[in-house]
């Protein structure tokens, strides 16, 4: 199977505490890298979240986006922490016994220092599990996202393969009338060319022209390199590199094709088989 870089999922889970919600995407990129954005509570889990995506992702820029709304409960007062009131009164106490014009703490003062009101506790742990488990869900569904994008670029490449295919194995059987046909027409123009009519060194003329034209070789890469790629594209994983490598060399046999033809159907052979890699390449980019 192939996977695409690029794919979305999101997931929410209802606790007694609020609402936990994750989000997944991901779009292309040369290595794995992993964004997190997440409330502090559950910072300490970042390195195991990390972890499970590391084991089923290899490329693609990721983001993964949890949040937490907590359950909107009954008004109540907050309730002052007694021990840091009497803590801050004994302090206040001795600073102006040491500085006497020193001025008191204010009520606002007082409700504003850290720690001051107490508020009811997030259970953090139950928020952490649950957090694994969501991460772990929405991660299925990720994958298989990034799965049936993965199918849709594998048969869009095997179409375009088989039109590559087609291309060549067109020109094959055509070259050696060209070839010959080009030879006479190149033979006699020298001919007509040289006054002494020196038909030995017509002859190494064209044979040399005949052999800088010569597209059996480039051809025959073609049909290999072709070959390497339906290779590739059955066996899947992770294959976006090699099928990159290989549209590189495909592109390079089709630009030598084209500099070297003598033959409208070979230059426009040539033309087609580069806008069919150009549109490969496009989307080999998002293969992971």
């Amino acid at each position: 199977m192939i996977y695409s870089m690029t794919g979305y999922a999101t997931g929410a889970q209802e606790l007694s505490c609020g609402v936990l919600n994750v989000e997944l995407r991901s779009v292309n990129h040369r290595y794995l890298d992993i964004q997190f954005r997440m409330p502090d509570d559950l910072r300490a889990i970042e390195q195991q979240l990390r972890e499970l995506l590391t084991a089923r992702l290899n490329r693609g820029k990721v983001e993964c986006r949890i949040t937490f709304a907590a359950t909107a409960g009954p008004i109540q007062l907050p309730e002052l922490n007694e021990a840091l009131l009497q803590q801050l009164i004994a302090l206040g106490r001795r600073v102006r016994e040491t500085l006497p014009a020193a001025a008191e703490l204010g009520v606002s003062d007082i409700l504003r220092w850290p720690g001051m009101l107490g508020t009811e506790a997030l259970p953090v742990e139950e928020l952490r599990t649950a957090c694994r488990e969501l991460v772990q869900s929405v991660l299925e569904d990720f994958t298989a996202s990034r799965a049936r994008e993965g199918e849709k670029l594998q048969s869009m490449l095997r179409e375009r393969s088989g039109a590559m295919e087609q291309r060549v194995a067109g020109l094959t059987p055509r070259m050696p009338q060209v070839l010959a046909a080009f030879q006479e027409k190149l033979a006699t123009r020298l001919k007509e060319a040289m006054v002494n009519g020196d038909d030995e060194r017509v002859r190494q003329e064209v044979v040399l022209f005949a052999n800088r034209i010569d597209v059996d070789e480039e051809l025959t890469r073609l049909a290999t390199h072709i070959a390497e790629l339906r290779r590739v594209l059955e066996q899947g994983g992770v294959v976006g590199k090699r099928l990159d490598f290989l549209m590189q060399e495909l592109n390079r046999e089709a630009n030598t094709l084209g500099s070297k033809s003598v033959d409208i159907a070979v230059t426009q052979a040539s033309m087609e088989l580069k806008l069919l890699i150009e549109q490969m390449r496009e989307q080999i980019q998002n293969i992971e």
